[in-house]
């Protein structure tokens, strides 16, 4: 197998790995930022165990700590989004990060829009409006706008983590989980929640095999394919995790909440390939 096949299998296993957390975290009775700081605390064990053995450097700067602070937020945002609303719609809006990138970069790094950007960035958002023409009561309406959240922080966590090395991306990662663990552990203090040993076991499994292996995965495949390849390899995640959740959850997102996630999936698809034949 060449180098970039096996890259390409490493992406379609990471994003396999990612699509499981929907239907994890609806099986937790606890709170979403508790679930949050025990998935990031063995996660967190994971990155650092793959630094050690990979002799990856711990190197604590200013991109590293932004990027850290911004996936930190993706993940406390990501879980609360899980709880509130169905696991499609935290997913689907969530994915919408790419446009993001666009629009970040467009108003504060000046970066000029292409035509196609510009027509990719209105059919996305008319996409996320259709989430919100479902009846929703208040929980999936702060659900949906959390999940949006999401997508935005994880879209400028893109552009902090842009032009950085290993030892920059993985030091922000495990700062990240670092961070997220501080501040969604102690919560369990001061809300009701149910932890037991199953539930511990579910957030090994989080943090290690949903979390910890996939992004040690992305980094690997990430020296051999093309950030393109990866998008549209990482469709898998967001087309899997409703049908984990509707088949063991029974959780079944609106009619409009799906043709505005079909658009969504197809407009970023259709946009990374014809980005990259333009190039």
């Amino acid at each position: 197998m060449t180098k970039e096949k096996s890259a390409m299998l490493q992406m379609i296993i990471c994003s396999f790995l990612w699509s499981i957390a929907g239907i994890i975290i609806k099986l937790i009775d606890a709170n979403p930022f508790v679930i949050s700081g025990f998935r990031s605390l063995f996660s967190a064990f994971t990155v650092f165990l793959f630094m050690i053995i990979a002799k990856i450097k711990f190197v604590i700067n200013k991109k590293a700590v932004i990027m850290a602070c911004c996936m930190s937020l993706v993940f406390l945002l990501f879980v609360s989004a899980n709880k509130l609303t169905t696991a499609a719609n935290a997913i689907v809006l969530q994915f919408t990060a790419p446009v993001f990138v666009l629009i970040v970069s467009s108003v504060f790094l000046k970066q000029k829009l292409k035509k196609i950007d510009v027509i990719a960035t209105v059919i996305t958002l008319l996409g996320i409006a259709l989430f919100f023409f479902d009846e929703l009561d208040t929980g999936h309406l702060l659900g949906n706008i959390i999940a949006i959240a999401a997508g935005f922080f994880l879209g400028v966590m893109f552009v902090c983590a842009s032009n950085i090395d290993m030892n920059e991306k993985m030091t922000g990662t495990l700062l990240a989980h670092i961070i997220t663990a501080s501040i969604g552990i102690p919560v369990m203090f001061f809300t009701k929640n149910t932890i037991n040993a199953d539930a511990m076991w579910l957030f090994v499994l989080l943090g290690v095999v949903q979390l910890g292996i996939p992004y040690i995965l992305l980094c690997y495949a990430s020296r051999y394919i093309s950030p393109v390849a990866s998008s549209l390899l990482s469709v898998i995640e967001p087309l899997l995790n409703p049908v984990w959740v509707a088949v063991f959850y029974n959780e079944i997102p609106g009619i409009m909440a799906f043709v505005g996630g079909v658009i969504i999936i197809v407009t970023i698809t259709i946009w990374c390939i014809k980005a990259d034949t333009k190039k």
